[in-house]
C-alpha cells in the first residue's frame, strides 16, 4: 500500500515537470518570431506590418515595426514605420511607449511633413495617461490625480498649435487644451480644500489666487474666490476676505457659499470655536467638524466632464507615405498643399 502511494506521487511529479518544457517552448516561439522578422525582405516585412495594422494585432505589429527599423533604417518606408510605431503603441494603451516614440521622431525629424502627427499623438497619450486606465468604464474625477501628465499634454498641444497652426490636428488640440485647462484649475481647488483640512490657510489662499491669475474663464474661478474669502478671513485679513466675497457675489450670485442676500457664509467660526484644539493636537489629521470645502461644479459645469478620448473629425491613424521627391529631399520639396507651417512661416 505504501509502495502504491509512492508510485502515484512520483507519477504526479513527473507529470508536473512535463509542463516546464512547454513554457520554454512558448518563450522560444516568441524569440523565433522576432528572429524570423529580422530575416524578411523589406517588402515582405511591410506586407506583414500592413496585415498587422488591418487586423489590429498590436503585439505582432510592434515586433515587425521594430525589426523593420533595425533592418532598414534608411529605407523608403523608414519614417513611415516610425509613425506607425507611435500609432501602435497608442492604440495598445502603451502611453509611455507612444510618448517615447513620438519624442524620438520629433528629435530625429524636426522638419518632417508629418511631425505634427507625432506631437498630436504624444499629447493624446499624455491626456489618456492623466485620466487613468479605467476612466472610460467609470466616471473619474481627474482633478484629484497627479497633474503631471495633464500639464505635459497641455504643453505638447500648445507646441502643436504654435508651430503648426494649419495642421489638421490643431483644432482638436485646442479643444483638448480647454478641457485640460479646466482640469488643472480644478486641481488647484482640490489642493486648497486639502490645505483647509490641514489648517494651512495661507497655502489655501495662494491656490485660490493662482487660479484667478492663471485660469481665468474656467469653471473653477467661483470656487477660487470662495477659497480666498474663507482663507483670508481665517488669517484675519478682513479687507481681502471682503473683496473676494464681494467679487464672488457680484459675478456668481448662485454660488452655494452665499445666502439669499448675497452675503458670504463663513464656515470659519464654527471650525475654530468647536474642536480646534483637537485639530491642532493632531496636526490637522483629525477635526471634530468638517473643514471648509468648496466645489460648485454641479452649478457651473459637469463635475465629471471628461476629455473626449477621440474626435469624430480627426483620424489618429498615421499619415500616408509622402511622395518620392518629398522623401529624397527630406521633406523640403514635394509635400502637399496642406503641409503644416513651422513657427517662422506662421508668424509672417
Amino acid at each position: 500500500m505504501r509502495f502504491s502511494a509512492l508510485l502515484i506521487l512520483c507519477s504526479l511529479l513527473i507529470s508536473a515537470c512535463s509542463w516546464m518544457p512547454f513554457v520554454d517552448s512558448e518563450e522560444e516561439k516568441a524569440e523565433t518570431t522576432e528572429e524570423e522578422a529580422m530575416q524578411l525582405s523589406e517588402q515582405r516585412l511591410r506586407d506583414k506590418i500592413r496585415a498587422n495594422l488591418n487586423a489590429r494585432n498590436w503585439s505582432d505589429a510592434v515586433i515587425n515595426l521594430n525589426a523593420f527599423e533595425a533592418q532598414f533604417p534608411f529605407g523608403n518606408y523608414a519614417d513611415q514605420a516610425q509613425l506607425e510605431l507611435i500609432y501602435v503603441y497608442h492604440e495598445s494603451t502603451d502611453h509611455e511607449g507612444a510618448m517615447a516614440s513620438a519624442d524620438r521622431f520629433i528629435r530625429l525629424h524636426p522638419r518632417h511633413p508629418s511631425v505634427d502627427y507625432a506631437y498630436y499623438i504624444k499629447g493624446l497619450s499624455a491626456t489618456l495617461q492623466s485620466k487613468g486606465l479605467f476612466s472610460n468604464r467609470s466616471p473619474v474625477d481627474t482633478s484629484k490625480r497627479d497633474p503631471g501628465s495633464a500639464r505635459a499634454a497641455f504643453a505638447t498641444f500648445s507646441d502643436l498649435i504654435t508651430h503648426y497652426p494649419n495642421s489638421p490636428y490643431a483644432a482638436d488640440a485646442r479643444q483638448r487644451m480647454l478641457s485640460l485647462r479646466n482640469e488643472l484649475a480644478r486641481h488647484e481647488i482640490h489642493a486648497a480644500n486639502y490645505y483647509f483640512k490641514r489648517e494651512a490657510y495661507l497655502a489655501a489662499a495662494n491656490r485660490g489666487r493662482y487660479v484667478i491669475e492663471n485660469f481665468q474663464q474656467t469653471p473653477a474661478v467661483p470656487d477660487a474666490l470662495a477659497v480666498m474669502a474663507e482663507a483670508y478671513y481665517l488669517l484675519g485679513l478682513q479687507d481681502l476676505a471682503a473683496e473676494a466675497a464681494q467679487a464672488l457675489a457680484l459675478n456668481y450670485p448662485r454660488h452655494p457659499s452665499l445666502d439669499e442676500q448675497g452675503e458670504f457664509l463663513y464656515e470659519s467660526e464654527r471650525t475654530i470655536n468647536k474642536g480646534a484644539w483637537i485639530s491642532r493636537l493632531t496636526f490637522g489629521y483629525y477635526t471634530s467638524e468638517n473643514p471648509p470645502s468648496f466645489d460648485s461644479r454641479e452649478i457651473y459645469n459637469n463635475p465629471l466632464a471628461k476629455i473626449h478620448a477621440k474626435s469624430d473629425d480627426v483620424s489618429i491613424a498615421p499619415p500616408e507615405d509622402k511622395s518620392l521627391l518629398n522623401k529624397m529631399t527630406f521633406g523640403v520639396f514635394g509635400s502637399n498643399d496642406d503641409e503644416p507651417e513651422d513657427s517662422a512661416s506662421s508668424q509672417e
